[in-house]
């Protein structure tokens, strides 16, 4: 069995009265991330960590954000359909473990429904995929509330 680990990050600003998308879920809060598709962060590091462990480049290489074809789109799609590139070249998910950067709001009480979502969207076990949060104590632009990150390590395997 062959084994390959791939890393992701993304990043989004944070504006005020945009719907709140992270993790395949709505987030109650009165600021949201901005970009050309959903801007779920997380989800967009999960498919650079991804398409990278599979070689398939990264997520601006499949899903440009200069194509009105992803504009305002759910990035469940876009997760979904780097899921079934990867199938094509033979791989399966064996785990993926992320973090998201976020002074506020706290999602500690939405990250089983964002492993449920994500989960089923990836066609993996809960088991496969940890969530974890954290802020920056404050410091930088996620500290100062303008923007969020996420961090993702994924490990495909082929047989």
């Amino acid at each position: 069995m062959k084994f390959r680990i791939g890393f992701g990050f993304d990043v989004h600003p944070l504006v005020e009265g945009i719907q709140f998308t992270l993790g395949g879920i709505k987030v109650p809060h009165h600021k949201g991330s901005h970009g050309h598709s959903d801007a779920d962060t997380l989800i967009h590091a999960i498919c650079d960590a991804l398409l990278g462990a599979a070689n398939l480049g990264d997520i601006g290489v499949h899903f440009p954000d200069t194509s009105s074809e992803f504009k305002g789109i759910d990035s469940k799609i876009l997760l979904s359909q780097t899921v079934s590139l990867l199938k094509e070249k033979g791989y399966s998910i064996s785990n993926i473990d992320t973090t998201v950067c976020l002074q506020r709001p706290k999602i500690k009480p939405f990250i089983e429904e964002m492993k449920l979502v994500l989960a089923k969207t990836m066609e993996i076990s809960e088991e496969d995929l940890s969530i974890k949060a954290t802020t920056t104590e404050k410091l930088g632009y996620v500290g100062r509330e303008e923007g969020i990150a996420a961090y993702a390590v994924a490990l495909i395997s082929k047989d």
